[in-house]
């Protein structure tokens, strides 16, 4: 996991390059979906989900997909998780120097650091499987 801190200049193309990403079909370009955990402070599971709601407008504003945060529930109280896609890499990049430049998305940083509800991070990037298909099972069969 990271410490909290996000950089605002963050070039995507040398993590995660050999990935293999699937296509969308509809239009071609490879979606990309990004899976952040979480290690928050328990006491400040508000904090954090004020944060997190002000998020997911975020994303979207910038053309993403939010797929929602999920809070500690049972089991461990300092975990928190949140996925969001976008239709490409160029895309996610385009939304990360432009949120950078964003107000709300500045403030909602800053109410992170103020707060301290996030103590560290730790960022992936997923390749999305969509469509069902359960052929692929029976052919392995003997």
């Amino acid at each position: 996991m990271q410490n909290f801190r996000i950089s605002r200049n963050l070039d995507l193309s040398s993590q995660i390059t050999g990935f293999k990403f699937q296509r969308n079909i509809q239009n071609g370009n490879i979606m990309i979906t990004c899976h952040v955990t979480y290690n928050i402070d328990p006491a400040k599971v508000a904090e954090f989900e004020a944060y997190a709601k002000a998020w997911i407008p975020l994303v979207e504003r910038f053309g993403g997909t939010h797929h929602g945060y999920f809070l500690p529930h049972e089991g461990p109280n300092d975990l928190a998780f949140t996925a969001f896609s976008f239709p490409s890499l160029s895309a996610y990049e385009t939304y990360r120097a432009q949120s950078a430049a964003d107000d709300d998305c500045k403030a909602a940083y800053d109410f992170a650091v103020r707060t301290n509800c996030i103590l560290r991070y730790d960022r992936h990037f997923l390749r999305p499987v969509l469509d069902g298909d359960i052929s692929g099972i029976h052919d392995q069969q003997a």
